[in-house]
């Protein structure tokens, strides 16, 4: 496979929006049904319009659709596998191709987000078992694998591998690697980084859980220093999706009862909270090893998402987050330096997003370690003045990353 043949483009399709300038417009507020009606009658005149159909997919995920979703998605890929996104219509630059996996919004680096307004072209090819790699690709400079890691693309992931190690062109984020960022796996690895603490994650399944909560088995038994409280989350699941702080085997019982999954994490709890009683959860982007703050989370539960933290309606929760902006080179930076660069050796990823705290006693607290957690811009200039300019870095340096790796693939043949 040479990946340097063309794909004409798609004959007859209406334009593709893309899942930033969707989900734009629902965290906005926008009401998306008469978009989605658009859509279908865009597929109703043209039942090959790809674009249309991909799209109603990503509108029937924001609106909490999952197997229109899935219906409209498989109907686009069975038309074709590789679609184009225009961002500010320049040319000239960096043309990019990224590997992606079916599946819902969790399934891949959202990397329309990063490329707004960007002279970097994206086309962007679905495989998997069923739609493997096409022989005929788009012309690329650089090749990204954006596929967020889960038990169902592991076989997927082992194949890329194989299929992309003698790839003409740059490869950024190897599928290897990418295989390495579930959780129990993770914090093997980082274990004995200086500076961070990622508690251990034992993957354990229903039974186990259950002889647990029945006290026939010790936690102690299920990780090494076991003890209550803890925090159980189901296998595969992200966005705080089933996640629960259980204090103690009585309380299993009730969890079990309300989760259909089989396979759960299970990790000590770690109280993170800050002298004035409120949790900090922080969003990291390392980029080329460089660690850049996508935002900071302030809450007074312990599980924290920047939606439901309430950044929004406070202002000096805002205020705060802003100087964390400001000074996180001279501050936030310097005094994790040594957990970044162990993370950036250790899972050689030239792009990955941390989700972290810091302990009382000053460590890193590293929660979990992907390549495709969301890192936008979408928020209100007028609450958030402050993040334009930050969000501009990080684009920034993702840019300058791309082109990097373009000049040292060049330079080499």
């Amino acid at each position: 496979m040479s990946g340097d043949t063309t794909t004409a483009r798609p004959v007859g399709d209406g334009e593709l929006m893309g899942l930033a300038k969707l989900m734009k417009m629902a965290y906005s507020g926008v009401d998306l049904a008469p978009l989605g009606i658009k859509m279908i009658e865009r597929v109703t005149a043209n039942p090959k319009d790809a674009n249309a159909l991909m799209d109603l997919s990503t509108i029937m995920q924001l609106d909490f659709a999952p197997e229109l979703a899935a219906d409209f998605q498989s109907q686009a890929l069975r038309l074709r596998q590789v679609y184009h996104l225009d961002n500010n219509g320049s040319e000239g630059g960096v043309r990019l191709l990224a590997v992606m996996a079916p599946g819902n919004l969790m399934a891949n680096a959202p990397l329309e987000f990063l490329l707004e307004a960007s002279d970097v072209s994206l086309d962007m090819v679905y495989v998997s078992a069923e739609f493997p790699l096409p022989e005929s690709l788009p012309e690329h400079d650089l090749l990204f694998v954006a596929i967020n890691e889960c038990d169902e693309v592991q076989a997927l992931l082992k194949q890329l591998q194989e299929l992309l190690k003698d790839w003409p062109r740059p490869v950024i984020n190897a599928p290897d690697q990418i295989a390495l960022l579930a959780r129990d796996v993770t914090c093997s690895l980082l274990a004995s980084a200086p500076g961070m603490v990622m508690p251990v994650s034992a993957r354990v399944d229903k039974q186990v859980l259950r002889r647990v909560g029945s006290e026939a088995l010790a936690i102690d038994a299920v990780f090494e220093g076991g003890a209550f409280p803890i925090i159980v989350r189901p296998v595969g699941s992200h966005a705080g999706q089933g996640l629960a702080k259980l204090d103690d085997p009585s309380a299993i019982a009730d969890y079990l009862q309300a989760r259909p999954e089989d396979e759960f994490y299970v990790a000590p709890f770690i109280d993170y909270r800050g002298p004035d009683g409120l949790f900090r959860k922080y969003r990291v982007v390392l980029i080329d090893g460089k660690p850049f703050a996508s935002h900071m989370a302030i809450s007074e539960r312990w599980m924290v998402h920047y939606l439901n933290a309430g950044m929004a309606h406070n202002a000096d929760k805002r205020a705060e987050e802003a100087r964390f902006m400001a000074d996180f080179d001279q501050d936030f930076t310097r005094r994790h330096r040594e957990a970044f660069r162990a993370i950036s050796a250790r899972i050689k990823l030239d792009y990955l997003v941390i989700d972290c705290a810091e302990t009382a006693q000053g460590e890193l607290l590293v929660f979990e370690i992907d390549s495709g957690a969301v890192v936008h811009a979408m928020d209100s200039v007028e609450l958030f003045p402050y993040k334009q300019a930050q969000m501009n870095k990080v684009f920034a340096a993702f840019r300058e990353m791309l082109v990097k790796a373009v000049e040292r693939g060049s330079s080499r043949t």
